[in-house]
């Protein structure tokens, strides 16, 4: 844009009067100039306005717009900050936990607005149909990777029922915001990122409730409907609320904005703390009546917590992930997709929405350990997404070979 500005003003600026004519040269070889290819290609503003506030610190951003930008990049320090207090001092949540299921579908619910302030249903469309292949492919391996390896973890760890429930759940989940956050560290393909998010989001009303029936149903009476309503609720209506007021109050939406990210972190972490504190009194409470008395060194508590129950359910979610990071890899350059595609579809397909997860937990099923998997998972996702990021962003993608359909 500031190109054709300044274009603009120079040509304006000339006198025809003052100048003789020079006639312009015709190239010998048109391919030289590819103008009219160019002039087809069609900006695709709503991804750069999602990114804005993650773009690298510029010197034209007012100094607090950088500040929100470097405190909102923390995020995987804030869940596992978070996590860390849970195990520590979980009174800390329990203004947050006495409140639930309530307190945790209203902060998703802002969550997935903030997400829709950001984002342009037009443009959304024109790039679904630029590139249809692509996304397709990728909401297609978040939907059969995740799901597969949940039921394949669970039966090989021999989970007990409830945790079986909730890390298939995790597993149909759809992926999360911060995907998006970490391709664009890992230099991945950015825009692909972000419609396979929005794309799977918007199935999760449809395929979250119906995976879990099938995978989860033999275990615990699951109700899909239930489920497809809340999704609907928490998460799709909050989004097109957002895209709503940006299209109708785009002032408004412009100075809210900057703020949006910084908030949608600090609300995931604190769901996420508060529901891993509430199953850590339980599991605590638990191994200490049945192993350990109460002089116990802290060193054998935690030995003896691990090797527990939380033990299994953090090595299931951390193998659920890792699956899914690197089958997701895998499939994409099987199907010969480019290295920056390979990265997105990697990271969309091993990041998955927890919070949702969490929400439908504590929203449909009795047992509270069901929501422990995702709980768990947006401290490990986190961190191990983040390194991934960071060991891409040293190596290169490759410049050629990147398939766009």
């Amino acid at each position: 844009m500031s190109l054709s500005l300044c274009l603009t003003s120079l040509s304006s600026s000339s006198s025809p009067r003052s100048h003789p004519r020079i006639p312009l040269l015709k190239p010998r070889n048109p391919a030289i100039f590819p103008s009219r290819k160019l002039s087809k290609l069609q900006p695709i503003r709503s991804v750069q306005e999602q990114f804005d506030h993650q773009q690298p610190l510029s010197p034209t951003t007012p100094k607090w717009e950088n500040m929100l930008t470097a405190a909102a990049s923390l995020y995987p320090l804030y869940v596992t900050a978070g996590g860390v207090v849970a195990c520590v001092k979980p009174s800390v949540f329990a203004w947050f936990v006495e409140r639930s299921p309530n307190s945790y579908s209203l902060s998703l619910g802002l969550i997935m607005l903030s997400m829709g302030l950001t984002l342009k249903l037009r443009d959304f469309f024109n790039l679904f149909l630029e590139r249809p292949f692509s996304i397709l492919f990728g909401c297609l391996a978040q939907y059969t990777i995740m799901p597969t390896f949940g039921l394949i973890i669970s039966k090989a760890l021999g989970l007990s029922p409830s945790l079986t429930v909730g890390l298939i759940l995790l597993a149909c989940c759809p992926g999360g915001t911060a995907s998006n956050v970490v391709t664009l560290i890992a230099q991945g393909d950015v825009p692909l990122s972000i419609v396979m998010t929005i794309c799977t989001t918007l199935g999760a009303v449809i395929l979250t409730p119906l995976l879990t029936k099938i995978l989860a149903g033999a275990y615990v009476p699951v109700n899909a409907a239930g489920l497809s309503i809340s999704t609907l609720q928490v998460v799709i209506g909050p989004i097109l609320l957002g895209s709503y007021m940006q299209s109708m109050f785009p002032e408004v939406v412009k100075m809210v904005t900057p703020f949006s990210p910084l908030f949608a972190v600090l609300a995931a972490s604190l769901l996420a703390g508060s529901i891993f504190s509430e199953n850590v009194v339980r599991l605590k409470s638990s191994m200490v009546s049945a192993s350990l008395a109460s002089d116990a060194s802290p060193f054998l508590k935690i030995h003896s917590l691990l090797s527990g129950e939380l033990g299994l359910v953090m090595l299931s979610v951390l193998l659920l992930h890792f699956a899914g990071f690197f089958v997701g890899y895998i499939a994409a350059a099987i199907a010969g997709f480019g290295e920056r595609q390979r990265r997105a579809i990697s990271v969309e397909v091993g990041m998955q929405n927890s919070s949702l997860g969490v929400v439908l937990a504590t929203a449909h099923f009795p047992s509270p350990m069901v929501a422990l998997p995702p709980a768990m998972s947006a401290v490990i996702m986190n961190i191990m997404g983040s390194s991934l990021g960071f060991f891409w962003r040293n190596i290169n993608p490759e410049a050629d070979g990147s398939k766009q359909a």
